[in-house]
């Protein structure tokens, strides 16, 4: 077998894979071996017909998709492996026969491979940098979740209804005068400010009181899952029957004890702080990672590989599943009941699915450039700092560890250092 490599069209690689004479003979044979059991020749058991007696009674050609698929199976992963510090194959290749004689067979091979992006630059941009506070309010909010675990539900009579209450409505929907469907009920509980409802709906029903009749108008997300109706306004007329308002028990240090461990109410609403600084923390970094590499994908040109969107399209549409499963639905329901087929459900993921793959084609170009890499002395201390987190040491942890662990640890420190750089080579500005 020999083969030749050609750049080809929107990061694609051409191989052309000549095989001899005696190659392709000895592929027929293994594929009469494979498929002589199917065969039915007169005058032979079935499968035991010899070959040339198949090949006369079927034709010449009887064993030729089986014998060209023994030598992909074979010879393609023979030249990937050959060629893997110069190309990295993205999806199944587009096969074709060139040339099939007595003396030889030629298969082209079009793979779609990872390809170079280039960026204009990464360094010197003027990016946001995102940092949140947590104020004493949202702690207090966050303390006082604990006392719902045995709140009571009591009913109000003397006062409006207000965000945290269950209200008890009536509603009737209607876009230009029209009713549609499943924007009708009676007796509905609402928990306002649960966002259950579109938005708009919720917060222009509070202030209502028993009895009272309000007409609110909304409008429609963009994306709403009823096509028909999507940015538009609609009218609701709500009716409230009743309310229902939470009555908490005390916030005591003997409460807080029995509910979380804590000693007292002061150290419970420390431990909420620290967490809730640790969140406001994260949302930031992650917030700040993201400007980072849109203001960097804004500079790069790059021709992406149509296997590659659609890999990214089919994690994303099966992490979508996933949650799905989560609440009970299949995703075939999901999408039935949205009046979709499967190409539109996927085509909803296009261009996000387009951003991810260049952003992480520009994350492993910066990463090659600026020769980023983990020291062992970093990864060990990595490893050490998970062991402890769990009370082990380093060897005990180390022991039980998976390889893929180890990679992710190396990856996590490598794009630490990467956005550590791409910071202090920035104009950030808070």
């Amino acid at each position: 077998m020999k083969y030749t490599k050609t750049a080809g069209e929107k990061s694609t690689v051409k191989l052309t894979i000549d095989f001899s004479k005696e190659e392709w003979e000895g592929a027929i044979s293994e594929a009469y071996k494979r498929t002589r059991g199917k065969y039915s020749v007169p005058g032979f058991r079935k499968g035991k017909a010899p070959k040339p007696v198949v090949e006369n009674y079927y034709g010449k050609a009887v064993f030729f998709d089986e014998a060209f698929n023994v030598l992909y199976s074979k010879h393609y992963p023979e030249i990937l492996l050959a060629e893997r510090e110069n190309f990295t194959p993205v999806g199944e290749p587009e096969l074709s026969v060139d040339d099939l004689s007595d003396e030889k067979v030629t298969l082209t091979a079009v793979v779609p491979v990872k390809p170079d992006v280039k960026i204009g630059a990464y360094k010197g941009l003027d990016i946001k940098k995102y940092e949140y506070s947590v104020t004493d309010e949202e702690v207090a909010k966050e303390v006082n979740k604990i006392l719902d675990r045995e709140a009571k539900q009591v009913d109000v009579t003397d006062r409006a209804c207000a965000e945290g209450d269950t209200v008890n409505i009536n509603f009737s929907g209607s876009v230009n005068g029209e009713k549609f469907a499943g924007g009708t009920a009676e007796e509905y509980d609402l928990v306002l400010g649960s966002g259950s409802f579109i938005p708009g709906f919720e917060s222009q029903v509070e202030g209502m009181k028993i009895g009272e009749d309000r007409d609110i108008t909304v409008r429609f997300p963009a994306d709403y899952q009823a096509e028909n109706l999507r940015d538009k306004d609609a009218v609701f007329a709500i009716h409230l029957n009743s309310i229902k308002g939470k009555e908490l028990p005390e916030l005591t240090d003997e409460y807080v004890k029995k509910h979380t461990g804590s000693e007292t109410v002061a150290d419970y609403t420390a431990k909420v702080k620290e967490r809730l600084e640790k969140q406001a923390q994260t949302r930031g970094r992650d917030e700040t990672e993201n400007a980072i590499v849109e203001a960097i994908c804004k500079t790069a040109e790059c021709e992406i590989p149509r296997a590659m969107i659609e890999s990214e399209i089919d994690k994303m549409v099966q992490d979508f599943s996933y949650r799905l499963m989560y609440q009970g639905l299949k995703l075939e329901d999901y999408i039935k009941y949205m009046g979709q087929t499967m190409p539109q459900f996927r085509a909803q993921f296009e261009e996000q699915a387009h951003s991810r793959v260049l952003s992480q084609l520009v994350i492993e170009k910066i990463v090659r450039e600026e020769k980023i890499t983990a020291a062992p002395e970093e990864i060990d201390a990595k490893i050490a700092e998970q062991a402890a987190s769990v009370q082990k040491t380093a060897e005990e942890y180390k022991k039980n560890m998976d390889p893929r662990q180890q990679e992710y640890i190396t990856n996590d420190i490598i794009i630490t250092k990467l956005f550590n750089f791409l910071e202090e080579n920035n104009n950030m500005t808070k």
